[in-house]
Protein backbone atom coordinates (compact mmCIF):
# COMPACT_ATOMS: atom_id res chain seq x y z
CA UNK A 1 0.00 0.00 0.00
CA UNK A 2 1.31 2.73 -1.29
CA UNK A 3 0.91 6.61 0.24
CA UNK A 4 -2.36 5.42 2.61
CA UNK A 5 -4.72 7.83 3.06
CA UNK A 6 -4.12 8.46 7.06
CA UNK A 7 -6.41 10.13 9.42
CA UNK A 8 -6.12 10.82 13.17
CA UNK A 9 -9.35 9.93 15.13
CA UNK A 10 -8.65 12.46 18.54
CA UNK A 11 -11.85 11.78 21.18
CA UNK A 12 -11.79 14.74 23.58
CA UNK A 13 -13.85 15.41 25.90
CA UNK A 14 -13.30 18.65 28.40
CA UNK A 15 -9.83 18.77 27.10
CA UNK A 16 -9.26 22.69 27.38
CA UNK A 17 -5.86 22.36 29.27
CA UNK A 18 -4.26 20.41 26.42
CA UNK A 19 -6.02 19.75 23.18
CA UNK A 20 -4.10 23.14 21.39
CA UNK A 21 -1.17 21.66 22.05
CA UNK A 22 -1.67 18.28 20.85
CA UNK A 23 -3.57 19.56 17.73
CA UNK A 24 -0.76 21.63 16.42
CA UNK A 25 1.73 19.01 17.20
CA UNK A 26 -0.88 16.25 14.68
CA UNK A 27 -0.64 19.74 12.35
CA UNK A 28 2.72 20.18 12.49
CA UNK A 29 3.42 16.69 11.35
CA UNK A 30 0.55 17.93 8.43
CA UNK A 31 -1.76 14.38 9.18
CA UNK A 32 -5.27 14.58 8.64
CA UNK A 33 -7.35 14.38 12.11
CA UNK A 34 -11.19 14.83 13.57
CA UNK A 35 -11.38 15.87 16.86
CA UNK A 36 -14.79 14.34 18.37
CA UNK A 37 -15.56 16.74 20.72
CA UNK A 38 -17.71 14.58 23.31
CA UNK A 39 -20.24 16.98 24.41
CA UNK A 40 -17.31 19.05 26.84
CA UNK A 41 -18.66 21.35 29.51
CA UNK A 42 -15.67 23.10 29.03
CA UNK A 43 -13.80 25.54 26.78
CA UNK A 44 -13.18 22.94 24.67
CA UNK A 45 -15.44 23.87 21.71
CA UNK A 46 -15.01 27.42 21.89
CA UNK A 47 -11.13 26.26 21.33
CA UNK A 48 -11.67 23.74 18.29
CA UNK A 49 -13.82 26.70 16.73
CA UNK A 50 -12.09 29.60 17.05
CA UNK A 51 -8.93 27.74 14.92
CA UNK A 52 -10.71 26.20 12.51
CA UNK A 53 -9.86 22.96 13.68
CA UNK A 54 -11.72 19.75 11.96
CA UNK A 55 -13.97 18.77 14.29
CA UNK A 56 -17.68 17.05 14.96
CA UNK A 57 -19.36 18.05 18.13
CA UNK A 58 -21.48 15.60 20.22
CA UNK A 59 -24.70 17.02 21.49
CA UNK A 60 -24.39 14.92 24.56
CA UNK A 61 -21.54 12.88 26.45
CA UNK A 62 -21.46 9.24 24.46
CA UNK A 63 -18.13 7.95 26.22
CA UNK A 64 -14.82 7.47 24.68
CA UNK A 65 -17.07 4.23 23.00
CA UNK A 66 -19.43 6.25 20.86
CA UNK A 67 -16.84 9.37 20.46
CA UNK A 68 -14.19 6.67 18.72
CA UNK A 69 -16.88 5.22 16.81
CA UNK A 70 -18.03 8.47 15.38
CA UNK A 71 -14.22 8.77 14.34
CA UNK A 72 -14.48 5.36 12.69
CA UNK A 73 -17.52 6.65 10.35
CA UNK A 74 -15.92 9.83 9.38
CA UNK A 75 -12.75 7.57 8.87
CA UNK A 76 -14.58 4.99 6.67
CA UNK A 77 -17.03 8.06 5.11
CA UNK A 78 -13.91 9.61 4.15
CA UNK A 79 -12.28 6.88 2.16
CA UNK A 80 -9.25 6.75 4.44
CA UNK A 81 -7.01 4.04 4.44
CA UNK A 82 -5.62 3.75 7.56
CA UNK A 83 -7.06 5.50 11.10
CA UNK A 84 -5.23 6.02 14.13
CA UNK A 85 -6.99 6.45 17.56
CA UNK A 86 -4.65 9.66 19.35
CA UNK A 87 -5.43 10.81 22.76
CA UNK A 88 -6.43 14.22 23.30
CA UNK A 89 -4.44 14.80 26.57
CA UNK A 90 -1.04 14.71 24.92
CA UNK A 91 -0.15 11.11 26.13
CA UNK A 92 0.47 9.20 23.19
CA UNK A 93 3.67 10.93 21.34
CA UNK A 94 3.30 11.65 17.33
CA UNK A 95 6.80 10.16 16.97
CA UNK A 96 5.31 6.60 16.58
CA UNK A 97 2.93 6.86 14.20
CA UNK A 98 5.26 6.08 10.69
CA UNK A 99 5.84 2.80 13.26
CA UNK A 100 2.07 2.26 14.21
CA UNK A 101 1.40 2.62 10.23
CA UNK A 102 4.07 0.86 8.56
CA UNK A 103 3.08 -3.12 9.19
CA UNK A 104 -0.23 -2.18 8.06
CA UNK A 105 1.26 -0.89 5.03
CA UNK A 106 3.26 -3.58 4.01
CA UNK A 107 -0.06 -5.46 4.37
CA UNK A 108 1.11 -7.62 7.04
CA UNK A 109 -1.43 -6.85 9.71
CA UNK A 110 -4.61 -5.44 10.14
CA UNK A 111 -4.56 -3.43 12.84
CA UNK A 112 -1.48 -2.33 15.10
CA UNK A 113 -1.69 -1.77 18.84
CA UNK A 114 1.23 0.74 20.88
CA UNK A 115 2.03 -1.13 23.81
CA UNK A 116 4.07 0.18 27.31
CA UNK A 117 4.22 -3.72 28.03
CA UNK A 118 6.54 -5.50 25.36
CA UNK A 119 10.04 -3.55 25.47
CA UNK A 120 10.27 -3.17 29.09
CA UNK A 121 13.98 -0.97 29.10
CA UNK A 122 11.40 1.80 27.62
CA UNK A 123 10.48 4.21 30.81
CA UNK A 124 6.85 4.52 30.76
CA UNK A 125 4.67 7.60 32.49
CA UNK A 126 1.86 6.26 31.96
CA UNK A 127 0.13 3.87 34.73
CA UNK A 128 0.28 2.74 38.44
CA UNK A 129 1.17 -0.45 40.22
CA UNK A 130 -2.54 -1.72 40.34
CA UNK A 131 -3.11 -0.36 36.70
CA UNK A 132 -0.14 -2.46 35.51
CA UNK A 133 -1.42 -5.14 37.49
CA UNK A 134 -4.72 -5.22 36.14
CA UNK A 135 -3.68 -4.65 32.35
CA UNK A 136 -1.41 -8.27 33.15
CA UNK A 137 -4.61 -9.79 34.45
CA UNK A 138 -6.64 -8.71 31.64
CA UNK A 139 -3.57 -9.89 29.33
CA UNK A 140 -3.78 -13.08 30.67
CA UNK A 141 -7.49 -13.60 30.50
CA UNK A 142 -7.89 -12.69 26.72
CA UNK A 143 -5.06 -15.53 25.99
CA UNK A 144 -7.13 -17.83 27.96
CA UNK A 145 -9.93 -17.23 25.98
CA UNK A 146 -8.72 -16.49 22.61
CA UNK A 147 -5.56 -18.31 22.33
CA UNK A 148 -3.21 -15.52 21.49
CA UNK A 149 -1.86 -12.49 23.84
CA UNK A 150 -1.75 -8.95 23.67
CA UNK A 151 0.31 -7.18 26.11
CA UNK A 152 -1.27 -3.85 26.13
CA UNK A 153 -5.17 -4.74 25.80
CA UNK A 154 -6.24 -1.48 27.04
CA UNK A 155 -3.93 0.48 24.73
CA UNK A 156 -6.19 3.62 22.96
CA UNK A 157 -3.11 4.90 20.66
CA UNK A 158 -3.86 2.41 17.56
CA UNK A 159 -3.85 1.84 14.13
CA UNK A 160 -6.56 0.38 12.19
CA UNK A 161 -6.67 -0.45 8.20
CA UNK A 162 -9.78 -0.45 6.36
CA UNK A 163 -11.33 -3.18 6.71
CA UNK A 164 -11.44 -2.33 10.65
CA UNK A 165 -12.15 0.90 10.01
CA UNK A 166 -15.19 -0.26 8.14
CA UNK A 167 -15.85 -2.61 11.07
CA UNK A 168 -15.62 -0.55 13.92
CA UNK A 169 -17.76 2.20 12.37
CA UNK A 170 -20.51 -0.29 12.09
CA UNK A 171 -20.36 -1.96 15.15
CA UNK A 172 -17.82 -0.58 18.36
CA UNK A 173 -17.80 -1.54 22.17
CA UNK A 174 -19.41 1.28 23.99
CA UNK A 175 -17.80 0.82 27.30
CA UNK A 176 -14.04 -0.73 27.32
CA UNK A 177 -13.95 -0.01 24.35
CA UNK A 178 -10.24 -1.43 23.58
CA UNK A 179 -9.64 -4.79 25.30
CA UNK A 180 -13.00 -5.33 24.22
CA UNK A 181 -12.37 -4.92 20.67
CA UNK A 182 -9.35 -6.68 21.11
CA UNK A 183 -10.42 -9.83 21.88
CA UNK A 184 -13.63 -9.66 19.22
CA UNK A 185 -10.77 -9.34 16.49
CA UNK A 186 -8.59 -12.22 17.94
CA UNK A 187 -11.12 -14.65 18.66
CA UNK A 188 -12.42 -14.18 15.14
CA UNK A 189 -9.35 -15.81 13.43
CA UNK A 190 -10.05 -13.89 10.37
CA UNK A 191 -7.44 -10.27 11.27
CA UNK A 192 -4.01 -10.25 12.34
CA UNK A 193 -2.94 -7.82 15.16
CA UNK A 194 0.88 -6.73 15.58
CA UNK A 195 2.30 -4.83 18.90
CA UNK A 196 4.81 -2.11 18.81
CA UNK A 197 6.50 -1.02 22.10
CA UNK A 198 5.78 2.33 22.71
CA UNK A 199 6.40 5.11 25.19
CA UNK A 200 3.70 7.42 27.19
CA UNK A 201 3.81 10.92 27.75
CA UNK A 202 2.47 12.30 31.28
CA UNK A 203 -0.37 14.10 30.63
CA UNK A 204 0.02 17.50 29.28
CA UNK A 205 -2.45 19.18 31.93
CA UNK A 206 -5.24 18.19 33.81
CA UNK A 207 -5.54 15.03 35.89
CA UNK A 208 -6.74 11.36 35.29
CA UNK A 209 -10.26 10.23 36.16
CA UNK A 210 -8.76 7.01 36.19
CA UNK A 211 -8.01 5.20 40.15
CA UNK A 212 -7.87 2.07 41.94
CA UNK A 213 -11.91 1.49 42.15
CA UNK A 214 -12.43 2.37 38.75
CA UNK A 215 -9.16 0.29 37.72
CA UNK A 216 -10.81 -2.56 39.53
CA UNK A 217 -14.29 -2.13 38.60
CA UNK A 218 -13.90 -1.43 35.09
CA UNK A 219 -11.34 -4.64 34.79
CA UNK A 220 -14.28 -6.79 36.62
CA UNK A 221 -16.63 -5.23 33.73
CA UNK A 222 -14.24 -6.05 31.05
CA UNK A 223 -13.98 -9.93 32.35
CA UNK A 224 -17.56 -10.34 32.66
CA UNK A 225 -18.14 -8.74 29.19
CA UNK A 226 -15.21 -11.67 27.34
CA UNK A 227 -17.32 -14.29 29.48
CA UNK A 228 -20.15 -13.28 27.87
CA UNK A 229 -18.85 -12.94 24.01
CA UNK A 230 -17.39 -16.41 24.62
CA UNK A 231 -20.55 -18.18 25.97
CA UNK A 232 -22.23 -16.30 23.10
CA UNK A 233 -19.97 -17.72 20.22
CA UNK A 234 -20.45 -21.14 21.91
CA UNK A 235 -23.99 -21.09 22.26
CA UNK A 236 -23.79 -20.50 18.63
CA UNK A 237 -21.55 -22.89 17.43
Amino acid sequence: MKNPKTIIIIPAYNEEASIQKTIQTVIEFNYDYVIINDGSTDSTEEILTKNHYNHISLISNLGIGGAVQTGYKYAYENNYDIAIQFDADGQHDIKYIEKLIKPIQDNQVDLVIGSCFIDKSLKNQRSSKIRRFGIRFLSNFIKLFSGKRIYDPTSGFRAANRQIIQLFANNYPQEYPEPISNFELLRSHKFKIKEIPVTMNKRAAGKSSINARKTIYAGINVILSILILSLRRKSHD
